[in-house]
């Protein structure tokens, strides 16, 4: 049996939402008499949903939810893993010679001490590097660019700034450089929340790039100054940590490949398309094939992706990674990050694309994932699943064609919901027209 930890980055590393809708993806990759560890108890529809597709039996997973914390149940509290009472819960009937996995959503420090306490840790990959803070480094996109420069990888030109002044100097130099954009980026910070575009002069489409902020200066001497005074804070968490300043590149593809590394090596996992709209993440497509970018573009990601992750296994880094690059308008690709975690798109290319779709098996399938539109007024699965049905869209395991929920759903104050659903297809018609048919089916429900 395996236990699966529903945990995101640390909040010592840096402050995150409620999170406790991501943490329940870890449904996808539960087998039978799994353990899983979650910061509150499982959406039911949700878990039905996601087992009837995975055929997992639902009444042998045990879930163990971590002691009521700071967070409420929005985030899996590091600390909770090992609070005294939560251990002996977990460790109650457990067979630590059983436990074949320790798999974790983020390497934290934290997950280390809980496999060490329950005699767990020989299951738990990279558990020395981990337990040593291993997984705050192999996440920073400062870290990444020295290491992908001492690996040959081709990265977009730029500086990682270590203080205000060294900052300055280097956005001053870049917007004189270029006479365009700059990205000023967040060492930890996920789907473009940690990103900062900004214009030195005229301004140009950005809509395709994931960035929460852009700025425009002004023609003053004291522009670069004033900008930094404002946003240092925001960009190096408080001074703790340092912020790259890179070239942007306009019109570019985001994508990426993945790899599982291990003591043994590394192996290609999946690869994907990221579509950005008004700079945030709108839709993720995979898998990733040659005709979507370029064959040459799409050797050379899998090539320079293998070789960072050969560069991070190095460093004791055990584990999923995924590597993030850019295609720029003339083929041309450059890397911009690795997440040296369980990114948000194993559960899509590996637990749906391949493992339920089969998406390579003739005919070849492809799989889009958008979250739904808040217009849709849907607040439970079952709203999401009825109504796909009624549409005759739900996902069908005989076409392999269809939608499905990918995450469960997470409530606001207002008694909204958000969550992610994917289409399953054969041709760009058949993803729009399956789109059209939900819109029209929960539209005409009074969404």
């Amino acid at each position: 049996m395996r236990i699966l930890l529903g945990n995101q980055i640390d909040d010592t590393i840096r402050g995150v939402g409620d999170m406790s809708a991501a943490a329940q993806r870890v449904l996808w990759f539960a087998n039978d008499h799994d353990l899983l560890v979650l910061p509150t108890v499982p959406d039911p529809d949700y878990v039905a949903h996601v087992t009837g597709l995975t055929g997992t039996d639902p009444s042998t997973l045990r879930v163990c939810v971590t002691p009521p914390d700071r967070h409420g149940g929005r985030l899996l509290d590091p600390q909770g893993l090992t609070d005294p009472d939560f251990l002996r819960t977990v460790a109650a009937g457990l067979d630590p010679e059983a436990v074949s996995e320790v798999f974790a959503l983020w390497p934290s420090a934290s997950v280390a001490r809980f496999a060490d306490s329950l005699g767990i840790a020989h299951a738990l990959p990279g558990a020395a590097f981990i337990a040593q803070g291993g997984g705050e480094p192999v996440n920073s996109k400062a870290f990444f660019r020295a290491l992908a420069a001492g690996a040959g990888v081709a990265v977009a030109e730029g500086t990682v700034c270590h203080g205000r002044a060294e900052a300055e100097q280097a956005l001053a130099e870049r917007i004189a450089q270029s006479g365009a954009a700059v990205v000023v980026k967040q060492a930890h910070n996920g789907s473009g929340n940690g990103n900062h575009i900004v214009f030195g002069g005229a301004t140009a489409d950005t809509g395709h790039a994931g960035a929460r902020h852009v700025s425009v200066l002004g023609s003053g001497p004291g522009e670069v100054r004033e900008f930094w005074e404002r946003q240092w804070s925001w960009a190096s968490a408080g001074g703790r940590f340092p912020v790259v300043v890179e070239a942007y590149v306009p019109g570019a593809v985001s994508v990426y490949a993945e790899y599982r590394v291990t003591d043994d090596g590394v192996a290609h996992t999946g690869a994907g398309i990221l579509g950005y709209a008004d700079r945030l993440l709108d839709v993720q497509v995979v898998p990733l094939r040659p005709a979507d970018i370029g064959a040459e573009a799409h050797r050379l990601l899998l090539a320079q992706g293998e070789r960072l992750a050969e560069t991070y296994r190095a460093t004791g880094y055990r584990g999923h990674l995924s590597a993030d690059a850019i295609v720029d308008t003339r083929g041309r690709i450059v890397f911009t990050e690795v997440n040296a975690h369980v990114s948000g798109s194993l559960h899509l290319y590996d637990a749906i694309a391949e493992r339920l779709v089969g998406v390579s098996t003739y005919p070849e399938r492809t799989v889009a994932e958008y979250e739904v539109p808040e217009q849709w007024g849907l607040r439970h699965v079952t709203d999401f699943v009825a109504g796909a049905r009624a549409a005759g869209c739900l996902y069908d395991p005989s076409t392999r064609l269809g939608a499905l929920v990918s995450t469960a759903p997470l409530w606001d104050e207002d008694g909204g919901a958000a969550f992610m659903f994917c289409l399953v297809y054969d041709t760009h018609e058949r993803r729009e027209d399956l789109r059209t048919r939900l819109a029209r089916e929960f539209t005409s429900r009074g969404g």
